[in-house]
């Protein structure tokens, strides 16, 4: 069974973001933690929460994806900005624990001109001073696409910030499509080998979620710009052997491309044909 779902949004609480997700017919979602341009949240409804952690119990929702703000970068140049991600981090984890057992998943940052071998090291001792040995929650770093001084668009980047984490079984991956794509992973034309790169390298074991997203751009464009399934440079043929794979069945895919509650639901009902 493909476990699939979208990008939601919390403004209304816990509960109602999984109402939402049923009767899009998805059984897992993605939302914000926090404005992901800022860096407030709400105050926690404890009684909400474990509302949807009921949900999720009776409905068989594969694990739900809670995403950090794209503000944060543990690999600044400024102290007080790698301060602030793990303050905030360590805040969202805190809190994720009325939801226990899901994905917290992060940018792994920006690198702005001190080298990518800096930014590893930088993230990696900012994982080391958040995650704790009893969280129930995985951090999931997400593939990138490579752009700027980002860290993280090649795989090798992403294994050595593993290496380098103390509490590395708390760590896990998200692969974003678009983002692979966009960072020169061939999707459409040999899937297989850029899985096999990806456990060759990271190991599948450590792959958790997946962000299911076409590209507007080519392939290695280092972009970054998500399009509808079907409609960008990766093609619909490709995200179906994505979500027949093997070795990704099993995993939550959520959507991220631009639409509204309308398309998401017209998007998950095409992969759950798809999939078939």
């Amino acid at each position: 069974m493909l476990h699939i779902g979208c990008h939601l949004s919390s403004s209304k609480g816990f509960a109602a973001m999984g109402r939402q997700a049923l009767a899009l017919e998805a059984d897992t979602f993605q939302f914000f933690t926090r404005n992901p341009r800022g860096s407030r949240a709400k105050e926690l409804d404890a009684a909400d929460a474990q509302a949807l952690r009921t949900l999720l119990a009776e409905h068989a929702f594969a694990p739900i994806v809670a995403h950090a703000p794209y503000t944060l970068n543990l690999c600044g140049a400024e102290e007080k900005n790698r301060l602030f991600a793990r303050e905030t981090m360590a805040d969202d984890l805190s809190r994720l624990e009325h939801l226990p057992g899901q994905y917290y998943n992060f940018h792994p940052g920006s690198h702005v001109g001190q080298g990518t071998e800096r930014g590893i090291a930088l993230i990696a001792q900012g994982l080391n001073a958040i995650l704790k040995p009893g969280q129930t929650t995985t951090v999931l770093l997400e593939t990138m696409a490579g752009k700027g001084s980002e860290v993280g668009g090649r795989f090798e980047e992403l294994r050595e910030i593993l290496d380098r984490a103390a509490l590395g079984e708390k760590l896990g991956i998200c692969l974003d499509t678009c983002h692979v794509w966009d960072g020169g992973y061939d999707l459409a034309g040999d899937l297989d080998g850029v899985l096999t790169e990806f456990d060759r390298v990271i190991g599948l074991s450590r792959l958790k979620a997946v962000h299911l997203n076409d590209s507007k751009y080519p392939l290695g464009s280092r972009k970054d710009r998500h399009a509808r399934i079907g409609e960008g440079a990766i093609g619909l043929a490709a995200l179906t052997r994505v979500v027949r794979h093997p070795a990704l069945r099993g995993l939550p895919f959520c959507l991220e491309t631009p639409n509204e509650l309308p398309g998401y639901a017209a998007e998950i009902a095409l992969m759950r044909r798809q999939a078939e």
